[in-house]
C-alpha cells in the first residue's frame, strides 16, 4: 500500500492546512517545552505539583498534536471540520471568560483573534465556502 502526502491544492485547502500546521506546532511547543508553554499561556504550576507540567505535556499537547497531525496527513474535510469547531469553541470559551470573568486583557483579545482566525481557516474550507 502506497501513501502519498496530500499537499494542499486550492486556496481553501491552504487555509485549512495552515490552521492544522499552527495547531500541530502549538502541540510540538507544548510537548517539548511544557513549562515555557505554560508561562506563555500565563499559567504557573506550583513547584510541589509537577503534575501540572505533565498535564500540559500530555493532555494539552496530545490533542494539539493528534488533531493537527491527523489533518495534515489525511486532509479530510471532516477532520478540518473537527479542527475548526475545536478552535471555534476555544474562542467562544475565551469570549465568555472575557465577558463574565473580567478578563478583558490585551493578551486575551489577541488570543481570541488568533483562535477565530484558526477556526475560520479550517471551517471555511470544511463548509466549502472557500474551495
Amino acid at each position: 500500500m502506497e501513501y502519498e502526502f496530500p499537499w494542499p491544492m486550492s486556496q481553501g485547502e491552504w487555509l485549512a492546512w495552515s490552521s492544522a500546521l499552527v495547531t500541530f506546532l502549538f502541540g510540538v511547543f507544548m510537548f517539548f517545552a511544557p513549562a515555557t508553554a505554560l508561562r506563555v499561556l500565563r499559567l504557573q504550576p506550583r513547584p510541589e505539583r509537577p503534575e501540572a507540567v505533565a498535564e500540559a505535556r500530555s493532555t494539552m499537547a496530545g490533542f494539539y498534536l493528534g488533531l493537527g497531525l491527523s489533518c495534515i496527513l489525511l486532509a479530510q474535510p471532516l477532520l478540518y471540520l473537527a479542527l475548526g469547531l475545536s478552535w471555534a469553541l476555544t474562542a467562544f470559551g475565551r469570549l465568555v471568560s472575557i465577558l463574565s470573568d473580567k478578563a478583558s486583557t490585551l493578551y486575551n483579545w489577541i488570543s481570541l483573534i488568533v483562535e477565530i482566525a484558526l477556526a475560520l481557516g479550517a471551517l471555511l474550507f470544511a463548509f466549502g465556502l472557500i474551495p
